[in-house]
C-alpha cells in the first residue's frame, strides 16, 4: 500500500493521477485537496446538477468523472481521498469505506459507513463517495468536507431538474464540515496530516 499526497490543486489533474494509478498497478490510497471545483458523474445530465452561471462567475471549474455516483462540490476545505487496488467487478462488494471510517474514529469522530458508500456523523453527510472497475481494478474515491463553504456547495449544485432528461440524480443530503466534530481544533492541513496518519496506522494493521 502507498499513500501518496499530491501537489495538485486543479480537479481536472487529480482526476487525471487516479485513472493513471487505476491503469497501472499496485495498491494506491491518493489524497488531494482541489481548489473550488464541482465533480459531476459520469451518467448524469450537467444542467441538472449544476448551476453553470453560478460556477462560471465565481470561478469555479466544473469537470467530469469517468465514475458514476452523484455530483459534489470541492474547495480548499475539502481533503479527497481515492483507494486504488485489484478487485472484483462489484467494487461496492466490499466495504471500501472501512479505512476512513476506522481513521476518523481514531481521531475521535464517531463516524459510520452508509449503504451507498457515504460517510456520516450523528446523522450529517461528511463524505459521498463514487466508484468504478476497469480490468479488475477498482477505483473508489470520495470527497471528505472538513471546513467546505456549504454556502457555495449549495448554491453550486442548484441545477434545472427539469433537464435531467435520463441522467442520474444526486441523492440529497444533510451535510456537515468535520472540523466541527473534532475534539480539538484544526487546520485543513493538520487535519490532512492526522488523517494520513491514521490511514497509515490502519494500513499496517489491515494490508490489503
Amino acid at each position: 500500500m502507498e499513500i501518496v499526497w499530491s501537489e495538485r490543486r486543479r480537479a481536472a489533474e487529480n482526476l487525471a493521477l487516479e485513472q493513471e494509478l487505476l491503469a497501472g498497478g499496485g495498491t494506491w490510497m491518493l489524497l488531494y485537496i482541489n481548489d473550488p471545483s464541482v465533480v459531476v458523474g459520469r451518467n448524469q445530465t450537467l444542467e441538472a446538477e449544476v448551476d453553470e452561471a453560478y460556477c462560471r462567475r465565481e470561478g469555479i471549474e466544473v469537470v467530469r468523472r469517468q465514475s458514476g455516483g452523484g455530483t459534489v462540490y470541492h474547495d480548499g476545505g475539502n481533503v479527497n481521498y481515492a483507494l486504488i487496488c485489484d478487485g472484483g467487478q462489484r467494487p461496492l462488494d466490499r466495504d471500501y469505506t472501512a479505512p476512513v471510517v476506522w481513521a476518523l474514529r481514531r481521531m475521535g469522530v464517531g463516524a459510520r459507513a452508509g449503504a451507498r458508500g457515504e460517510i456520516t456523523v450523528d446523522g450529517l453527510k461528511v463524505s459521498g463517495s463514487a466508484s468504478m472497475v476497469r480490468r479488475g481494478r477498482v477505483l473508489f474515491h470520495g470527497t471528505l468536507l472538513f471546513s467546505a463553504d456549504l454556502g457555495a456547495l449549495d448554491a453550486a449544485l442548484r441545477g434545472d431538474a427539469s433537464r435531467r432528461g435520463k441522467g442520474v440524480a444526486s441523492v440529497p443530503g444533510r451535510v456537515g464540515n468535520l472540523r466541527e466534530m473534532l475534539p480539538r481544533r484544526l487546520t485543513v492541513e493538520q487535519f490532512a496530516e492526522s488523517l494520513k496518519a491514521a490511514l497509515t496506522e490502519y494500513f499496517s494493521e489491515h494490508p490489503m
